[in-house]
């Protein structure tokens, strides 16, 4: 069964689905959820019926999963939440250095456009770092392109700390899965289960 991992939108989705892609994972090892927003998570877990389930979120939104989950905040690393500093787009622009960004975004065909946006009178002047992040956000669709493209970047010491944690975590689900399938796979065939009934005599 692929580990169930809940995600706040598409563009975590898109990041967490390039490192996984990169790191080797099976896809079959995972199953990602775009929960549309953290404050759905509620009805997330609800429909899984208490089914395991691993995830991720924002610094800002941790006391909204950690509620959901009954637990405190600080308990969601061992329950299989990661939590980043700001959000995931922060997190993959530091990890990645502004130069490698900027080249993404020439690749993608979004050089001139953020040159233009980072001359917006409201923008002018604002650490690069800030206009980047907010540019990814800018039209419907970039930021999941920019997260999977930076995320794709990075080969593995580079993953930011929540999401390289967050994969350990698919990675170690994945083979509790695998063990479990090898360990019915190696069972006698014919073995009657304990609580099995002896058939009844004719």
């Amino acid at each position: 069964m692929p580990a169930v991992v809940l995600l706040e939108g598409r563009s975590d989705v898109a990041a967490v689905r390039a490192v996984a892609t990169t790191s080797g994972l099976p896809p079959d090892a995972y199953r990602l959820v775009d929960m549309g927003g953290v404050t759905n998570i509620r009805r997330q877990l609800a429909s899984l019926g208490g089914e395991q389930v691993l995830g991720m979120c924002d610094a800002g939104e941790a006391h909204v999963v950690a509620r959901a989950l009954r637990i405190g905040e600080e308990e969601l690393a061992e329950h299989g939440f990661s939590v980043c500093d700001a959000d995931l787009e922060d997190e993959l622009i530091r990890a990645c250095g502004h130069d490698r960004v900027l080249d993404v975004l020439d690749r993608l065909g979004l050089g001139e456009r953020f040159a233009t946006f980072r001359n917006q009178p409201t923008w002018r002047g604002r650490p690069l770092g800030d206009q980047l992040h907010r540019f990814a956000g800018t039209t419907s669709g970039r930021k999941s392109l920019f997260a999977a493209a930076l995320a794709a970047e990075l080969v593995p010491d580079q993953v930011p700390e929540p999401l390289s944690r967050l994969l350990e975590r698919i990675a170690e689900a994945a083979r509790r899965t695998s063990a479990h399938a090898v360990s019915i796979a190696t069972t006698p065939a014919g073995r009657a289960s304990p609580s099995a009934k002896p058939p009844r005599a004719r």
